[in-house]
């Protein structure tokens, strides 16, 4: 581990204190590349205008007109908190804005794969439909598209996700109205923006046209910011990188949730996960509500999610989130389980960890589909390499398929590593796609090996020794005056997320003691600039030396009714071994 401390430019931090920014928030702030105080009004009207997003006119006439029709619409989600908040957000909103026929489907991971299928589309036109909107998914759906179109379905695409690649070029389906940042000559800047923000920006432009044709003005139109609240837990849920334009739709988001006006669904899911939504944080977006309505589309029916973000009755909408985390707990069980037999294969391919090859592939008969993405997340973060892990999927027509979801360390795009194992070796890869951190693939069980070998041999060319060294960026040594709880709440207040990282310092400090909690569980007693100070580093049983590099956050610990800091150890930058 590599211990590096974050550049914070002396005139950027200058800038933002002169604007009255605290001089800790002011470092932090440049330190992750904000230069202007402007870049911190997180105000509803610095949004990146709706009209810079390509197709978002299209899709406000396409439905304009079918709200006038009284057509009946049908949203077909996806399997994740980013599908399920982006489905609620177009169901309630298209209901706002006057729509008398919405409905939606979810897919079902197993069943049905991800992204819009033809026997979906067929699901579609059964339920009575006219007009198909794809959240979260659609961009790779080229046959489920084309089949919607042969139904006489019209087809509206909005999507993040990066579109699918055909020998070399970007392809796209042939629907009526495609809404995607990252599609060809979109100039929204915001391209990480969550397939739940894009649903969001669909609704504003369809609000600025109903209002152009009269239906609204601007004293009558519907409130649009009470989705807010959605849109905030899919960004932070879908680890977008939060820009500029993520970080105000998520701050006002965060803004409603803790003055209360929120949906009861969300509120509901907060008591569920002992948590207080006057308070809320990122963290408990991103760490607490988030992975309640993953483990619906991972282990039983998105639908349950779904549900729970839509209901407007505080009853059903308790019984909802309790079961949303009935089914966390047993995703919990599941995950630790498949984790434990996955680090286990993985370390049977060499004996220390700094000897791992390039990329770690996993295969476990008994591995269940809907958590593989999770423990290769856990791989990924234990031994600092790409890793696949696969789950058996049934027998199709190419034999028993495995299905693979894959995360990815700095430095490697794995949807391009993909791409290239396809193309040295036609035939292994029957579908992939993603994105440079995280990828999903589907091959035939007997070709397992190929993969595995053909990854690693695209790993070996594209990673180095400084690649492959895990490191850590922080905030370099904390100042003592800064030590204090109220400072701490600050921070907690904040938004912070992927791309744009929590506060982490770093210095050398002196241990007092240490024990081990629970067996599992390192805490300890510190000394911080000659002061003591509490110290714990969960899931970490080594000892430390007296005197050590850490890299630490800040929590407030209440003990007898004192508020207290503590340091939450995140890693040690321990001496070479020689």
């Amino acid at each position: 581990m590599k211990i590096i401390v974050r550049d914070a430019p002396p005139r950027a931090v200058w800038a933002l204190e002169q604007a009255g920014i605290h001089p800790l928030l002011a470092q932090l702030y440049a330190a992750r590349g904000v230069q202007d105080p402007l870049e911190l009004d997180d105000a509803l009207a610095k949004l990146l205008p709706p009209a810079s997003m390509k197709g978002s006119a299209e899709a406000a006439q396409l439905l304009a007109d079918a709200i006038r029709d009284d057509k009946k619409l049908c949203i077909v989600a996806d399997y994740d908190c980013d599908g399920a908040t982006a489905c609620a957000v177009g169901v309630r909103g298209l209901r706002l804005l006057g729509a008398r026929h919405v409905n939606y489907i979810v897919p079902d991971r197993v069943q049905d794969g991800y992204g819009l299928t033809a026997p979906i589309t067929e699901r579609v036109k059964a339920s009575g439909a006219d007009v198909l909107i794809t959240v979260d998914n659609g961009i790779a759906s080229f046959d489920g598209v084309a089949r919607a179109r042969a139904l006489g379905l019209q087809v509206l695409v909005t999507d993040h996700h990066l579109p699918a690649l055909r020998d070399g070029q970007v392809a796209l389906p042939d629907a009526n109205v495609i809404v995607n940042p990252n599609q060809p000559d979109c100039n929204f800047e915001s391209k990480s923006i969550a397939g739940v923000g894009v649903m969001f920006y669909v609704l504003l432009a369809l609000r600025a046209e109903l209002r152009q044709r009269g239906v609204f003005t601007a004293q009558s139109q519907p409130k649009l910011d009470a989705l807010l609240p959605l849109v905030a837990l899919g960004t932070v849920a879908d680890v977008v990188k939060l820009d500029t334009n993520n970080r105000r739709l998520v701050a006002q988001g965060l803004k409603r949730v803790r003055a209360q006006a929120l949906p009861v669904g969300l509120a509901a899911l907060f008591v569920a996960a002992s948590r207080e939504a006057s308070t809320a944080t990122t963290f408990d977006f991103g760490f607490a509500l988030g992975p309640r309505i993953n483990a619906a589309g991972r282990l039983s029916d998105m639908t349950l999610g779904i549900e729970c973000l839509l209901t407007d009755d505080p009853g059903r909408a308790q019984e909802l989130a309790k079961a949303l985390d009935a089914i966390n707990r047993e995703r919990r069980d599941i995950e630790g389980n498949m984790r434990e037999q996955a680090l286990l294969v993985a370390e049977s391919l060499f004996e220390d960890a700094a000897e791992a090859p390039p990329a770690i592939c996993v295969f476990e008969a008994d591995f269940h589909e809907g958590v593989v993405g999770i423990v290769a997340s856990r791989i990924k973060d234990k031994f600092h390499r790409p890793c696949f892990v696969f789950a058996s999927s049934g027998a199709t027509g190419h034999g028993h398929e495995l299905k693979g979801s894959g995360r990815s360390i700095p430095g490697f795009h794995l949807r391009d590593a993909l791409d290239l194992v396809a193309k040295r070796h036609p035939g292994v890869l029957l579908r992939f796609g993603g994105h440079a951190m995280a990828a999903g693939c589907t091959i035939a069980e007997e070709h397992f090996e190929a993969f595995e070998h053909g990854l690693s041999e695209v790993a070996q060319e594209w990673l180095d020794v400084a690649t492959m060294t895990r490191r850590l960026d922080t905030d370099g040594a904390l100042k003592p005056e800064y030590r204090r709880p109220d400072l701490v709440d600050s921070l907690h207040h904040e938004v912070w997320g992927q791309g744009f990282a929590a506060p982490t310092f770093s210095e050398e400090l002196e241990v007092v003691s240490q024990r081990l909690v629970a067996e599992k569980h390192l805490s300890l007693k510190l000394k911080h600039r000659g002061e003591p100070v509490d110290g714990i580093w969960f899931g970490h049983t080594e000892p430390l030396p007296n005197r050590v590099k850490l890299a630490f956050r800040l929590d407030v610990d209440s003990w007898r009714g004192e508020r207290r800091v503590r340091f939450l150890v995140e890693a040690a930058e321990l001496p070479a071994q020689t």
